[in-house]
């Protein structure tokens, strides 16, 4: 992580963010709380991640949805506006875990027509730091 004069490798990071901006999406299905739920969290599955808990919120009526995915490794997140077809996912993981495959789930279990991401590389600062214990006690 480290080179020898202390500093810290582009490379070296903790975690992968995907941002996704996911369009063309039925509006009904934006408006089920209860399938982005099995959507986002067999995502995360698939992704190698360990869910730990989720909520999820319909606002009523024809409003949208907006959820989180708690892992061990991190979350991912979701809001939508059905009136424009449209989810936003935040997908942020570590360790082994694969943020961008995570996003790729979803994005075809949502029959996404259209989409645009970010991929940003977290804690490349922080990586090149020793925490004592972290990660021992598996939280």
């Amino acid at each position: 992580m480290t080179a020898r004069d202390g500093s810290v490798s582009p490379d070296a990071t903790l975690g992968s963010h995907v941002l996704a901006d996911l369009a063309g999406i039925d509006a009904a299905l934006l408006r089920d709380a209860a399938r982005l739920e099995a959507i986002l969290t067999d995502a995360a599955q698939r992704a190698g991640a360990r869910v730990i808990g989720a909520h999820f919120h319909h606002f009523g009526g024809e409003h949208g949805v907006t959820g989180v995915v708690l892992l061990a490794e991190s979350h991912i997140t979701i809001h939508t506006w059905p009136e424009h077809r449209f989810a936003a996912v935040d997908a942020f993981m570590c360790g082994a875990a694969r943020a961008a495959d995570a996003v790729d789930a979803i994005a075809a279990a949502l029959g996404t027509h259209a989409q645009v991401r970010q991929q940003v590389a977290r804690g490349g600062v922080a990586a090149a730091c020793r925490f004592p214990g972290f990660g021992e006690s598996g939280k």
